[in-house]
Order: structure tokens, then sequence, then C-alpha cells
């Protein structure tokens, strides 16, 4: 994947070419994907892509989006990438609690490149697996708020350690998840910084095992 520098740089081009007249800036790029001058300087600082809403861009634009973050020519993607797609779910943000999970009317197709799909187990898996956003920092570095991660919705076994996203009174998390030998869970977030918790089995639902994120399987 290309670096924020370069993705900021191909977004100029996109806009330089779309008419807009004299030289383009960063305010530019951010008022096109919807984003506050100040939001897209942190962004821009901390090397942090904001997928969902370069998707829109992507999409608003017709352009690809593999050529965008990839360097990828598009014309090689013609003959495998069109009929890979899975649910992404723009409006639910999890760790931040909040959202309609299982509003199906909620969701638009989000495609996914064909090596991306191999990487994912098949195109046979990609009907269990959906996407969502992350918020927040609890589980840097391993995933950094605004990531866009794939759920394995058939995989809920918390017995096996591995990241799951799940639901408790409080809202929608993404944690690492250890059971116990007193059978409780251990909810452990990956940054230092967040206390571990320990809960019992049926104060959460796992909704999926977190099999990756843009651009990276686990």
């Amino acid at each position: 994947m290309l670096v924020v520098s370069e993705i900021i740089e191909r977004l100029k081009d996109v806009l330089s070419t779309d008419g807009k007249k004299g030289k383009v800036f960063d305010k530019d790029v951010a008022e096109a994907l919807g984003l506050s001058q100040v939001n897209f300087a942190t962004m821009k600082n901390r090397s942090k892509i904001p997928f969902s809403n370069v998707l829109d861009f992507c999409a608003l634009k017709k352009i690809s989006i593999n050529w965008l973050l990839y360097n990828q020519n598009p014309n090689s993607l013609l003959d495998s990438t069109d009929k890979y797609w899975i649910k992404y779910y723009p409006s639910v943000n999890v760790s931040a609690g909040g959202g309609a999970y299982e509003d199906e009317d909620s969701y638009e197709p989000l495609e996914v490149p064909a090596y991306f799909t191999a990487m994912l187990g098949g195109e046979k898996n990609l009907k269990n697996i959906e996407a969502i956003n992350v918020v927040g920092d609890s589980m840097e570095p391993t995933l950094n708020s605004d990531n866009i991660i794939f759920l394995d919705s058939t995989k809920k076994d918390f017995s096996k350690e591995g990241i799951y996203a799940f639901t408790t009174v409080h809202g929608l998390f993404v944690k690492r998840i250890q059971r116990r030998i007193d059978g409780k869970l251990d909810i452990i977030s990956d940054n230092s910084e967040y206390p571990k918790q320990v809960v019992a089995t049926n104060e959460i639902q796992i909704l999926g095992k977190v099999i990756g994120s843009f651009g990276s399987v686990y």
C-alpha cells in the first residue's frame, strides 16, 4: 500500500484533472473527503488513512481504489475484482459503541481485490465476511482508528484466543479475548494504556472474529 503522502498526492492529481483551477492544497483534499482541515491534518500527521472517506471519494469520482491505494493498473483487475464483494457497514463504529449492526438495510457493497479475496480464504468464504470501522486507539498498534476490519461471522468460539467484535450492555467493541481457567473471559486491549477487563461469558455477544483489516490478514 502506498504511504499517506503518496495517496494524498494522487488525490490532488484527481482533483486537478477534475477541473480544479490552480494549485490543489491539503484543504481541498480535506473538503473533497468530507473532513475538516483539523481532522485531515491530524490524519496526515499520524499517517492514517480515512478509508471510508476515500472509498466514498473513489465511488463518486469513478476511480479505482486499487489504483489509489496500491498503484495497480485498473485494467489488470477487470477480470478478477468485479465479482468479489462483501457487506460493508459504514455507519458502524466498533469499540466506540453505537451503530445498528443487525440492520441489513444499512450496508453497502465493498469491492475486494482478487489477491485479498484469496488471502481471506477464497470467494466461497466472502458470504460470511462483513466489514466495519474501527474508532479509538485501544487496539493500537494492531488496529488503528479509521481502519476497516473484516469479521468472519461464523467464528464465534471465544474459547480460541483471538480478536473479536462483540456487544455488551455498554456498546460495540473490538478486543482480544482469552478464556480464563475459571471460565470467565479476559478482555484485552493491545494498547497497554488500557487495563484488562474480566467478564462472564453471558455478558457478551460475539459478532465475529476479526480476520483482517484493509490491506492485512491475520
